[in-house]
């Protein structure tokens, strides 16, 4: 089984090489799209298997013993985001297959997009800081590229915000690293975590887990450092902001809850408070730009943000509970967010535009669509019996056993703020009266049966989500108990 540990990255890397040959042979190309992500879905599925039975997975590239080697180590968490991943990725290329032209797919769209799940997974599985870092600049290549992708001058503006804030937090990670070989000499996170407990001295600890935070923080979107991802992530076609929304931010998120929970094995008041102010202020200012915006994408855009803030704050508070309603709201929300931005994009096809007043009148027109929208609407804002109020129910009790009211009251507060912007959609979009002229076209109209495809699975998925939610709860409290008792973790990798 340990062979296969290596599976989540190498399918993606042989299936982007593939694509890349078979070019011009878009039905092969096809072919081995369809394989290799279904591949990989069935590998991450084995390890979720697995993994939920207490099996942890380990192993040593080169035959190095731990801590000198590069690390793979896969556990119920990592697992948990591989599958995630791949239903994600299947979906968007369900989507795409409607919405993107054949010129982009020989420009190297699929391509690109295996490779960036290669660096997500990548990011899941290692077990080195040193090559979370090298993993983050594998995505960022292939993001850059996709998110120029069209060549429009807003697109440009956008991707450069993004490759510039994003190298900023490559720059501050890479230097975060260095001090932190310079103070113990490893970088393998399960060495880490036995040499930092080791270490009487707080401000040391204290001055890295910062940068750290920091570096994360960046690519995750949280406050203050999140101003990039609004003025960035609605310039992309919709099927690359559903992927970008659903992985990249995620990567971030999920880098702050494994070096955290390695790095304190008991957090300290000042550091869980600073956390809670992060989250409750990432949350507030996320849904507060939503509230202000027009633009359908722009509303989603800093949606991404206020979900965050949730994430963060299952983190902060340090329980089983807490931690498990983290993992299960990160699970609901790639869903439900890549989701939304999809049928963003059915709409503009429809409309012709993403702004709300330009809109109207499509609940007739495509209940379908609809319906779909108000599951993951719904879900988003935390409404039963969908997947968001399982997660955002389970938060809120973990932050009222922990005596965190202020935090819960933002959090709640913020769930009616989203439900409020939501109902504007609803409103203009669906339920106003037509007010869209389409310009006419030449090109033959697109087939938007593979995007429909994709939004039904997902919409269906937050129903599921939210039906068994006492399933994945109970998957998402096993995860959470070894993150936060991480010596099991810790004694897999090191007895390589």
């Amino acid at each position: 089984m340990k062979i296969l540990v290596i599976l989540p990255i190498i399918l993606p890397l042989l299936t982007a090489s593939i694509c890349l040959v078979t070019n011009k042979m878009p039905r092969l190309q096809w072919f081995f799209v369809w394989f290799g992500n279904i591949a990989y879905f069935l590998v991450a599925l084995k390890f979720l298997w697995n993994t939920y039975h207490g099996n942890y997975y380990s192993v040593q590239i080169g035959n190095w013993q731990a801590p000198f080697g590069i690390t793979i180590v896969i556990d119920l968490f990592s697992s948990i985001m591989l599958v995630i991943t791949s239903l994600l990725v299947f979906c968007s290329f369900l989507y795409t297959r409607s919405m993107t032209s054949r010129e982009e797919f020989r420009l190297g769209y699929l391509s690109l997009t295996f490779f960036l799940m290669m660096g997500v997974s990548g990011a899941f599985t290692t077990g080195d800081l040193f090559n979370l870092y090298v993993w983050f600049e594998v995505m960022l290549m292939s993001s850059f590229v996709l998110m120029s992708f069209g060549g429009e001058q807003r697109q440009l503006e956008g991707s450069i915000k993004y490759v510039i804030l994003n190298l900023m937090s490559s720059a501050i990670f890479l230097a975060s690293t260095g001090i932190l070989y310079g103070m113990v000499g490893t970088m393998n996170l399960a060495d880490l975590s036995i040499k930092l407990s080791m270490i009487e001295q707080q401000y040391p600890k204290l001055i890295v887990s910062s940068l750290l935070l920091v570096a994360f923080g960046i690519k995750a979107g949280l406050f203050p450092l999140y101003f990039w991802l609004p003025a960035s992530y609605h310039t992309p076609p919709p099927g690359i902001s559903a992927l970008f929304s659903g992985l990249l931010t995620k990567v971030g998120i999920y880098s702050i809850i494994r070096t955290f929970t390695l790095f304190y094995r008991e957090i300290d008041t000042p550091t869980q408070n600073t956390l809670l102010i992060i989250a409750s202020l990432t949350m507030l200012i996320g849904v507060l730009g939503a509230v202000s915006q027009n633009e359908i994408r722009r509303i989603l855009s800093f949606h991404i943000i206020s979900q965050i803030g949730y994430m963060l704050m299952g983190l902060a508070l340090w329980t089983t509970l807490g931690v498990a309603g983290a993992i299960y709201f990160i699970v609901h929300n790639i869903v439900a967010k890549s989701n939304l931005f999809f049928i963003s994009g059915i709409i503009n096809e429809k409309t012709g535009s993403y702004h709300l007043k330009s809109q109207g009148n499509l609940y007739k027109e495509l209940p379908m669509l609809s319906a779909c929208f108000l599951c993951s609407a719904l879900s988003l804002a935390g409404l039963p019996p969908l997947s968001g109020f399982v997660g955002k129910l389970a938060l809120i009790i973990a932050g009222i056993h922990a005596g965190a009211y202020i935090t819960v009251f933002i959090s709640i507060l913020v769930s009616f703020l989203t439900l409020f912007s939501m109902t504007k959609i609803w409103i203009y979009t669906f339920w106003g009266t037509s007010n869209y002229k389409k310009e006419i076209s030449t090109e033959p109209e697109k087939n938007l049966f593979f995007a429909y495809s994709a939004v039904i699975i997902l919409a269906l998925l937050t129903v599921l989500l939210g039906v068994f939610g006492e399933t994945f709860i109970d998957i998402s409290e096993k995860s959470a108990q070894s993150l936060l008792q991480p010596l099991t973790y810790i004694e897999k990798v090191m007895e390589y």
